[in-house]
């Protein structure tokens, strides 16, 4: 009996099994005009993508690169005063102060980017609430950082109106005052926000004090004399 191997023939995966016809070839070739669909979902897409990413485009590599203190060990920074850092950020006399621990570390990047965009961050100056928090931002940033002791706890982020809250929260008008009797004018802001615009032109006149109130429903700044 004779026999004998039928073997299919083999079709190339990458070849296609349908070829286009030579009048939807040149269809296929055709210019995309931009005032089509396809042109218009085109522009709408660059829109959004440059909408994003043009923000970016124009910050430094990393948010805590705009100082010129050259970088120094980590550990120098557990002795630098208060009146060390107000001086070194301090711009026309000015200060822009946060309190931060380390848990809180990703809202300081968040708040510090919107400053950023404002050209202010040069004036900014981060109380630490623990070594951690000082370290890190002073190893990206160095002189912008500052830890007044006593340290607190870094790994523990307390729940709005708790004890631990009360704790943190209650440090802060003592660093405020420091601060005002170096001579120094300081804008205190909270790292759970960020700035839309520059503040600073709304602050015009011969006042002690600056602040918003929160508790209307339109975010009001109230001037005492």
């Amino acid at each position: 009996m004779s026999s004998f191997l039928h073997q299919r023939p083999i079709q190339n995966p990458f070849s296609n099994g349908y070829p286009i016809s030579p009048r939807s070839s040149s269809t296929s070739q055709r210019p995309v005009s931009i005032f089509s669909p396809t042109g218009i979902i085109i522009l709408l897409s660059l829109t959004l993508i440059i909408g994003v990413l043009a923000p970016w485009s124009g910050m430094p590599q990393s948010i805590f690169s705009n100082s010129k203190m050259p970088s120094s060990p980590i550990s120098k920074w557990r002795a630098y005063s208060l009146a060390e850092s107000a001086s070194f950020v301090a711009k026309n006399g000015t200060i822009i102060a946060c309190v931060v621990s380390h848990p809180y570390l990703p809202s300081l990047n968040n708040w510090l980017i919107s400053i950023t965009r404002q050209k202010h961050q040069k004036k900014v100056l981060v109380i630490a609430e623990d070594y951690a928090t000082l370290d890190k931002v002073n190893e990206k940033w160095p002189g912008h950082a500052v830890l007044v002791p006593p340290a607190l706890d870094s790994q523990t982020a307390h729940k709005f109106a708790s004890q631990g809250f009360l704790n943190f929260t209650a440090r802060r008008p003592r660093h405020l005052l420091q601060i005002l009797e170096l001579g120094y004018n300081v804008m205190y802001n909270d790292v759970d926000m960020v700035w839309l615009g520059d503040p600073f032109p709304y602050m015009e006149g011969n006042h002690d004090v600056y602040f918003t109130d929160d508790m209307t429903a339109v975010c009001m700044l109230t001037l005492l004399q």
